[in-house]
């Protein structure tokens, strides 16, 4: 049996560009479906998609062309157990330390994320 695929999800941006964050979810999204392991690492502000309710505030699109991007998210993280890793260094630059994060979500530092591209191709989006 061949051996699972192993990935992390680098997402930077939130608000800046959510048809980024869109893509790379609705990515995610798929690959999990084919039994892909992945996790996520929000840095810059990406970490703002940590923030429990951001997400919902993120409508642009003028059709329905890619599922809501709170969706997706909530697809990975209940549906499939994926982890969101929240930039340490980005959690008191974002006020995220004074602030309710979502379900399945941990603040680490950015060495963590150096460790799992050491295990794992990389994604930045």
């Amino acid at each position: 049996m061949a051996e699972k695929k192993k990935f992390v999800f680098i997402i930077t941006h939130s608000y800046d560009n959510p048809d980024k964050v869109a893509g790379a979810l609705q990515l995610a999204t798929s690959m999990k479906a084919f039994d892909a392991t992945l996790d996520f690492f929000l840095m810059d502000r990406g970490a703002l998609l940590a923030k429990k309710g951001f997400a919902e505030t993120l409508i642009w699109q003028t059709k329905d062309e890619f599922s809501p991007i709170a969706d997706l998210m909530n697809t990975l993280i209940e549906d499939f157990d994926s982890k969101f890793y929240i930039c340490a260094s980005c959690v008191k630059h974002y006020g995220l330390d004074k602030t309710e994060i979502i379900p399945n979500s941990e603040v680490k530092p950015g060495s963590y994320l150096g460790e799992m591209l050491m295990e794992r191709e990389g994604l930045t989006f």
